[in-house]
């Protein structure tokens, strides 16, 4: 209960003590912003400079990983032929315009590229339907090629 006597009443009497001395609190206005800071001048400056130089190493981080994103975003593009973004390129150009990719993702990208282009050849193809046996297949085909030979040498026109 004093807690709620206190925040009403106790507002009202800052307003009302602050309007009659307001002389005083003027003095603080004057005060730089090192000593608002409890630094020295030379603190302060030096500070400062910390904060320009902290802020640049996290624009050029950024910078970076835009770049090393719209590289791998313009691979996808070239693989898969579609068209060309300029605002990905001028990320590119902003970072240095030769932009590496990380370790992890270009041997995530060497691998797809190998999955796929097994999967591209015709026995990725026929392995990938169910139910079919590469070996019998195999077998087969030489059978039907020792056949082959054999009734070619039997024919008297060749």
């Amino acid at each position: 209960m004093a807690f709620m006597v206190k925040t009403m009443v106790g507002g009202q009497l800052k307003n009302l003590t602050g309007s009659l001395g307001g002389c005083e609190d003027k003095g603080d206005g004057d005060k730089s912003a090192a000593e608002a800071q409890g630094m020295s001048r030379e603190e302060y400056e030096e500070y400062q400079k910390q904060l320009v130089e902290e802020k640049m190493e996290r624009d050029a981080q950024f910078t970076q990983r835009k770049a090393e994103r719209a590289t791998l975003r313009s691979h996808f593009r070239d693989k898969y032929r579609l068209p060309k973004n300029e605002t990905d390129e001028s990320q590119i150009q902003m970072a240095g315009g030769d932009v590496e990719l990380p370790r992890e993702l270009a041997k995530m990208i060497e691998e797809d590229t190998e999955e796929e282009e097994e999967r591209a050849s015709v026995l990725g193809q026929l392995a990938s339907l169910p139910g079919l046996d590469l070996g019998s297949l195999k077998d087969k085909a030489q059978s039907t090629l020792g056949d082959l030979k054999q009734s070619a040498e039997r024919c008297h026109i060749m």
